[in-house]
């Protein structure tokens, strides 16, 4: 096998090392995970997919009309079946190990996707651009994303800790280990706690914890925060609402094309941040002289 090959397969290598061939005939996709989904969209795959979740809500209004087979945890399975798909598309933190194996063990051909940084988005792309013959529209997409990405790291972002909620009943994080605090980070956001055993630890919301955080994130997903419950937190915890600020979920935590939105979004959120605790800094001055 020459050179150019054996780059070619492992290019076609998804996360559980399983190899894929190009589709020889027209695909028939079924994506159980959502931001998986816009992606298909982005790559100009429309035509092709056949099934989603009904948690795939992006882009409107062109994802409502594909058939739904159900969550991404728990699906119709007869429904799936019945799409008669020929690559159904997974993740590794979205979708149960279960199902991945009952689906191979099946016959069906999935392709499983675990991007665990920002970077992981420039070979998702070119994966499933080649997979599915779009390879020009992967690199268009992998050109946005770089174009995005530097121009985050050309600015100097000040190091800060940020703890980072998705539940609450009980309270939820991330780790450091996640996609979404590697995406944080690349605008100096260092997810707290700083060590976990867990991916998406539940948390102890005591007063060294709150205390060591500069600036307190509570994400749009999976629980839907309002306003009201950064209201209501910085009651029932004795902490300024300077501190708290919501975040968009979806730009912070879906791959894929939205990721490159995610990626301004960022750097306009931070940029913000940091004007607010200028500001806030400024005026705590003039009080105390």
């Amino acid at each position: 096998m020459d050179g150019s090959s054996e780059t070619a397969l492992v290019a076609l290598t998804d996360a559980l090392g399983i190899r894929h061939a190009p589709a020889e005939r027209p695909a028939r996709i079924v994506s159980l995970v959502p931001s998986i989904t816009e992606l298909l969209f982005a790559l100009k795959l429309a035509d092709h997919i056949v099934g989603r979740t009904h948690y795939c809500i992006h882009p409107q209004p062109a994802v409502a009309t594909i058939p739904s087979v159900g969550g991404t945890k728990k699906i119709h399975y007869a429904r799936l079946r019945a799409l008669q798909p020929t690559h159904i598309i997974l993740n590794i933190d979205e979708n149960p190990r279960e199902l991945a194996e009952r689906l191979s063990k099946d016959g069906f051909q999935i392709i499983v996707t675990h991007p665990l940084a920002p970077e992981d988005n420039l070979p998702l792309y070119r994966l499933l651009g080649k997979i599915f013959h779009r390879e020009a529209e992967a690199e268009r997409l992998a050109a946005g994303f770089e174009r995005a990405l530097a121009e985050l790291h050309q600015q100097d972002w000040p190091r800060q800790q940020v703890l980072y909620l998705i539940w609450r009943q009980p309270w939820m994080g991330v780790s450091r280990e996640t996609y979404i605090a590697r995406m944080l980070a690349l605008v100096g956001w260092d997810t707290l706690p700083t060590e976990s055993a867990t991916r998406y630890p539940v948390l102890d919301l005591n007063h060294a914890l709150l205390d060591s955080a500069d600036l307190i994130l509570f994400s749009s997903e999976p629980y839907r925060f309002q306003r009201a419950d950064l209201e209501a937190f910085a009651r029932n915890y004795g902490c300024p609402l300077e501190k708290l600020q919501l975040i968009d979920g979806e730009m912070t935590a879906w791959y894929g094309s939205r990721a490159i939105a995610g990626l301004a979004y960022l750097g306009r959120l931070a940029q913000a941040a940091q004007n607010s605790a200028i500001v806030v800094s400024q005026i705590a001055e003039k009080t105390t002289t």
